[in-house]
């Protein structure tokens, strides 16, 4: 039988994702249920007084593609080790446009991703990616919040 549920998993490299990666094995029954563990590199204009910085920001960037596909990797192999079919992809861009995108290119069936909580100013100051997924996504979507007790 085929695949009946389709999760976009999207993670960084943070405690938050780990809790979203945990919830999904807990909460998912993993037969025919297929995961795609993403990471988005948020990539930021560097600009010095006078010109761009190029080949900084492309040291950079391959260094973040590393270690983002490493951390995808370890995700999608601890959910095959728990009997889920995993795949991965690291894509570029605004993490709150490449989610969402990424889950109506693939037909998922749900987001899941964790909540860093922010509040106030800073939620203010840098977007909730959460928010905006919710808000925009074109299926379900699971946040998983940390317990503060």
């Amino acid at each position: 039988m085929g695949v009946l549920l389709k999760i976009l998993l999207a993670i960084d490299n943070s405690k938050f994702s780990e809790a979203a990666r945990q919830a999904l094995i807990a909460q998912v029954r993993p037969d025919q249920t297929e995961v795609r563990v993403l990471h988005v590199i948020e990539i930021y204009p560097l600009y010095s007084s006078s010109q761009r910085l190029g080949p900084d920001l492309a040291v950079a960037s391959e260094e973040h593609r590393h270690h983002a596909e490493a951390l995808v990797a370890r995700a999608a192999r601890i959910l095959r080790d728990a009997g889920f079919q995993a795949t991965t992809a690291v894509e570029q861009g605004d993490p709150k446009t490449v989610v969402i995108d990424t889950a109506e290119e693939w037909n998922a069936d749900l987001i899941m991703l964790g909540s860093h909580g922010e509040k106030d100013w800073t939620r203010f100051l840098i977007g909730s990616v959460s928010e905006a997924v919710v808000r925009h996504a074109p299926c379900s979507v699971e946040i998983v919040r940390i317990s503060k007790t």
